[in-house]
Parts: C-alpha cells; sequence; structure tokens
C-alpha cells in the first residue's frame, strides 16, 4: 500500500523537483553522455588504506565513492606484505625478466594464496640515478604482476620505488642487495 502511494506520487515530485521555476522539470544529462566507441564502466578500486570505492571514469573525467555497509561503515580490507622477493634471486642485473625458477616460485605462490587482491611494490638501490632506479623498480614490479595476472590473481595496485625507501643502509654490498627488492602486499 505505501509502496503504491510512493509510486504514484514519484513522478510529480521528480517532476517538480529539478524545475527552475516550479513549471518544467530541469533534465541532468550527466548519466546520458555517450562518447562513440567508448562507454563509462563501472567498478571497484581500493584506496592506499584497503578501503573499496565504486569509481566510474571514462578518461576525460570521472567520480568515486566509498563503498560502504548497510550500516554506513566503509568496505575496507587488511592490506599486510605477504612476501618480498630478493631481486637478485629473481632477476638479473639491471633486468627485468623474472628468470624461470622464479616464475615458477611465483605462480605457486600466487595460485595458494586466498587473497582478494595484491599490490605489487618494486625497491632498488641507490647505485643508479634517481630516473632509472624509479622505471627498473616499477618495470620489475611489472613483471611480478605479470605473472600474478597469468597466475590468475587480481593486481590492485603496481608501484616502483626506486630508492626512495630502503630497508638496510645503501653504503655496503650486503644493505644495497636488501634493498633490491619487491614486495608484495596482500590486501584481504
Amino acid at each position: 500500500m505505501a509502496l503504491t502511494a510512493l509510486a504514484a506520487t514519484g513522478p510529480a515530485l521528480a517532476a517538480t523537483a529539478g524545475s527552475v521555476d516550479g513549471s518544467a522539470p530541469t533534465l541532468s544529462t550527466q548519466n546520458t553522455r555517450t562518447i562513440k566507441g567508448e562507454r563509462y564502466i563501472p567498478g571497484i578500486s581500493i584506496t592506499p588504506d584497503g578501503c573499496e570505492v565504486w569509481v566510474m571514469d571514462d578518461g576525460a573525467e570521472g567520480y568515486a565513492v566509498t563503498r560502504v555497509r548497510p550500516d554506513g561503515r566503509p568496505v575496507c580490507h587488511d592490506i599486510n606484505v605477504c612476501g618480498t622477493l630478493n631481486a637478485d634471486q629473481y632477476f638479473a642485473t639491471d633486468s627485468y625478466r623474472i628468470h624461470s625458477g622464479g616464475r615458477s616460485r611465483l605462480e605457486d605462490f600466487f595460485r595458494a594464496s586466498d587473497a582478494f587482491g595484491f599490490i605489487i611494490v618494486g625497491h632498488t638501490d641507490s647505485r643508479a640515478s634517481q630516473e632509472y632506479n624509479m622505471k627498473l623498480s616499477y618495470n620489475r614490479a611489472n613483471s611480478v604482476a605479470g605473472v600474478a595476472r597469468a597466475s590468475g590473481s587480481r593486481i590492485i595496485d603496481v608501484r616502483g620505488y626506486g630508492e626512495n625507501y630502503p630497508v638496510a643502509p645503501n653504503t655496503s654490498a650486503a644493505g644495497m642487495a636488501k634493498n633490491r627488492r619487491v614486495e608484495i602486499l596482500c590486501v584481504r
């Protein structure tokens, strides 16, 4: 009964709610924009703090709205480091091609994981230029992400930080070796 009454008043309210002077409705074209050959595709993205947002983007503009539960709390996931790859064991010097043995171990890891998705982060030591290290760390992270995708895993983000976040001083060979790494962050 209440739904019938609401349905009967719905169109009348819609006609006056958007009108400028109360006589004719002002129609929004926000949801009717069409780009030839393209369309808006909504999706869910994960923010760096692990919370889900609904996103819609056509490449020129877009928006994101926090995804919430029925009680109003945001839908968030725990993020933790679930794997750290020593880059020297998976990549040749100045390369982002993964050794075949390393590829096999990564495939096993991603297939066995119960994570919702992964964030892959590359790091380097400080021997080369900042620009070179940023590119190398990003390319290594992308290589690991490629193995994850081929294994059926969801990749949320791929980042390359170069030499910006060392875990050891870059003053010794052992310290530099620790800094050459790819971290796999699990989103649960």
